[in-house]
């Protein structure tokens, strides 16, 4: 029997006593994340939603040999009983359980699944039964006094330094090279198919690609073969794919790709002075300088705090067992695939280039969607039972830093957060920042050099 979706109902003609609620409901743990809610609706609002249901249908039913709205009770009984029944059902459904959920102090987040039902008759009560998954109820253990590592910011000359040589070729020009052999680092044009089983590879061919050699853009050993060839030439390079690739027909599988070197360039890097730094928006290169250092330090330390978050998340969930819905883990896995469809859009890719399909897609990411779910859900917990809110003064700190860093005017970074959606959105982020804020405060932390923390992941 199909009920439709309660949310947005709209009654009928049948009127129900709104001061005095004709129904029973009984509620059965099937576990933490799933409930079993067992309807009985008084016989009173049954009678009114039949009588009413079968007043609609007289308006509009159409039997030969009556005229439009004029068909008899008892006619209008023997053609239309299953369609009463229906809407009927239907009807009292979505009321009984609006109603319902309102009352209960648990959250639903899926649809209700009708799981038993009994038949709508005259006179008797209507009984039905159905399958909700719910948000599970957390009680955050253990979260205060975590030991955890943190990687030391360092910021110095080496990786100042480092920094500008990576902005200086973005704006370095390639130019032909006058050697005929080619060595890692320089930028090659290539033509190349690939072969499976010596069979073509879909999408794997191309003409005058561009390939940076010790880039590791492409397959693992590719470009490694590369190094040594003489332009003009031509070579069989053999690779495996990776046992993670994303198309799982070609993970793990070897490969073979005929290569034709066409042509060797290399970077010619701009001279570091103030005309160069002008186009960055200073008057001078110590300015320059500066401007990446403090941008470096941002970037910096905004990774060594989401990597800590990691840590975090990591430590509580191990100190803090429970399920999570399907439906949360099914929405956040098409949050993921959205974000990537539209990824791809702006890159002017598809799934199919990538040899990947939704299913795999989703086979992939099923154990990252999980995660993301707990960690959202016990952040939650944290919040609430330490009674954690955004303040009007994080929001006016936020939307001044958002208006800052995208350089647009204060004014219509306001705007945009006055919609509810948008606004709904960035309370949740702020949350979550108040949250391991306050997690941060009561750990026991450690600060380590970068090789250390990599050597105890």
């Amino acid at each position: 029997m199909s009920l439709g979706n309660p949310v947005g109902f709209e009654a009928g003609d049948y009127h129900y006593e709104r001061d005095r609620v004709e129904m029973e409901v009984k509620v059965e743990d099937v576990s933490s994340i799933l409930k079993k809610i067992t309807f009985e609706i008084e016989t009173p609002q049954v009678d009114k939603a039949i009588e009413g249901t079968y007043k609609k249908l007289g308006k509009t039913a159409k039997l030969k040999g009556f005229r439009a709205g004029k068909v008899p009770r008892p006619v209008l009984e023997k053609f239309y009983a299953g369609k009463m029944a229906e809407d009927v059902a239907r009807e009292l459904f979505n009321v009984n359980y609006a109603k319902a959920m309102m009352r209960e102090d648990f959250t639903a987040v899926s649809e209700p699944t009708v799981v038993d039902s009994c038949p709508i008759e005259k006179g008797k009560p209507f009984t039905f039964t159905v399958e909700v998954e719910v948000k599970p109820e957390i009680e955050a253990k253990d979260y205060t006094g975590l030991s955890l590592k943190r990687e030391k910011l360092v910021v110095n000359d080496d990786v100042i330094n480092e920094r500008l040589m990576e902005i200086a070729k973005d704006k370095g020009t390639l130019e032909d090279s006058e050697r005929t052999t080619a060595e890692d680092g320089d930028f090659v044009v290539i033509d190349f198919q690939g072969f499976i089983n010596d069979e073509p590879i879909e999408h794997g061919t191309a003409e005058d690609y561009s390939l940076e050699l010790g880039s590791k853009s492409l397959i693992s050993g590719f470009e490694e073969q590369i190094v040594g060839m003489e332009k003009g030439s031509e070579k069989e390079i053999e690779v495996t794919f990776p046992e993670d690739y994303a198309s799982s027909t070609m993970a793990g599988q070897k490969a073979v790709f005929k290569v034709t070197l066409k042509a060797i360039k290399e970077k010619v890097l701009p001279e570091f002075n103030d005309e160069f730094a002008r186009q960055f928006g200073v008057d001078s290169f110590l300015e320059f300088i500066e401007k990446i250092t403090t941008s470096y330090e941002d970037y910096e330390k905004k990774r060594i705090l989401d990597d800590l978050k990691e840590r975090i998340v990591t430590a509580l969930l191990e100190k803090n067992q429970f399920d999570v819905p399907e439906t949360l883990v099914q929405g956040q896995l098409k949050n993921l695939f959205d974000n990537l469809l539209e990824r791809l859009r702006k890159q002017g890719l598809t799934l199919e280039k990538l040899g990947m399909t939704p299913e795999s897609f989703q086979e992939k990411n099923r154990e990252k969607a999980e995660r993301q779910v707990k960690a959202a859900l016990i952040l939650e917990a944290v919040a609430l039972q330490e009674k954690l809110n955004p303040t009007p003064e994080d929001w006016d700190k936020k939307v001044e830093l958002l208006a800052k860093d995208a350089n647009v005017p204060l004014e219509t970074v306001k705007e945009f957060y006055e919609k509810a959606d948008n606004r709904k959105n960035l309370n949740s982020l702020l949350l979550e920042e108040k949250v391991v804020d306050f997690l941060v405060d009561n750990a026991d932390i450690q600060d380590v050099d970068k090789s250390e923390l990599e050597e105890s992941k």
